[in-house]
């Protein structure tokens, strides 16, 4: 009997990889753009498992899909996806937890030296035709300053590494990990607050939960530095937006990296201010990445429907 693995929603070129990973197994690849849970409702009839890219996959989708054995999300994150109605209908649902682990640190990064050196306004300068160092004015020096990172998954932990030669102080705000592993990375734990307060730069890396959505909001601005910069590749509803721009603009905070916004992408353009670096949420990516992510949760939705353990569950569907 054959298999159907609907993928919901993808932006990729084709589903090449998929269908290579499938290739041998009794199985039919769908690929479809449904978003919504209507949406997906529309498509899966019938389906045995779902990949999914961005579409929300609610209570509504599993009791409308009664033959659902998994579903794979294509990433970390799985707030799309109520994994707790998942495991009440028993379904298992898998992710890739190992996922651009080089990629988003670095592209933290990059964002970092971008806003800190003035790399865009110095690019845009020259390509208007002006030549003038002191148009960046003032700059100051990355090495030895306090970076505060928002959590401490292993996104950030990488980030402390590859920061190593800047012989930055690193604080962790974190109220889910002890303040012993915080120091064996080099780092120290402290309250959000003293992060805010002491901090020039501060990096957000925490996951996407009703307690931290607009975890950085006008509060939480009023706190940090008139020179700090503050960095998000993480969540775009992490940070208020709104309040971020005022603070900006009223040079109550030196600037910002943004790879990620609360919509994505934006109904209306987003502050434009030489103070602010944005990033079109791809700190994800690279070729590498795509193909192992791919590879992965393809290869662990069909090792399910083949009566395996999941190798990455985010649920307990027994």
């Amino acid at each position: 009997m054959t298999a159907t693995i609907v993928v919901t929603d993808y932006d990729f070129p084709d589903l090449s990889i998929e269908s290579a990973v499938l290739d041998d197994a009794a199985v039919e690849l769908r690929g479809e753009y449904a978003r919504t849970p209507e949406e997906v409702i529309d498509v899966a009839e019938g389906a045995d498992a779902l990949l999914v890219q961005y579409a929300d996959v609610t209570d509504e989708v599993f009791e409308a899909l009664p033959d659902l054995q998994a579903v794979g999300r294509y990433g970390i994150g799985v707030d799309s996806i109520d994994v707790d109605a998942a495991a009440d209908h028993g379904v298992p649902v898998v992710n890739v937890p190992d996922y651009c682990i080089e990629e988003v640190p670095t592209h933290t990064l990059a964002l970092l030296l971008a806003c800190v050196r003035k790399v865009p306004s110095y690019d845009r300068a020259i390509k208007g035709g002006e030549w003038d160092w002191t148009a960046g004015k003032p700059i100051r020096r990355l090495t030895g300053a306090t970076l505060g990172l928002v959590g401490f998954g292993k996104l950030p932990r990488r980030l402390i590494e590859l920061v190593d030669g800047f012989d930055l102080e690193i604080l962790v705000y974190d109220p889910y990990v002890d303040a012993a592993d915080v120091e064996d990375a080099g780092a120290e734990k402290v309250d959000l607050d003293a992060l805010l307060e002491r901090s020039r730069y501060v990096s957000v890396h925490a996951p996407l939960t009703d307690e931290t959505r607009n975890l950085i909001d006008a509060d939480a601005l009023d706190r940090m530095r008139e020179d700090a910069i503050l960095l998000n590749t993480a969540r775009g509803p992490l940070v208020d937006t709104d309040a971020l721009f005022e603070a900006v603009e009223a040079g109550d905070i030196a600037g910002a990296g943004l790879d990620v916004l609360p919509e994505e992408p934006p109904s209306k353009p987003p502050l434009d201010h030489d103070a602010i670096v944005y990033t079109p949420h791809v700190a994800f990516y690279s070729e590498e990445s795509e193909t192992t992510m791919r590879r992965t949760v393809t290869e662990d939705v069909l090792g399910i429907l083949r009566g395996e353990a999941p190798h990455n569950p985010v649920n307990d569907a027994d």
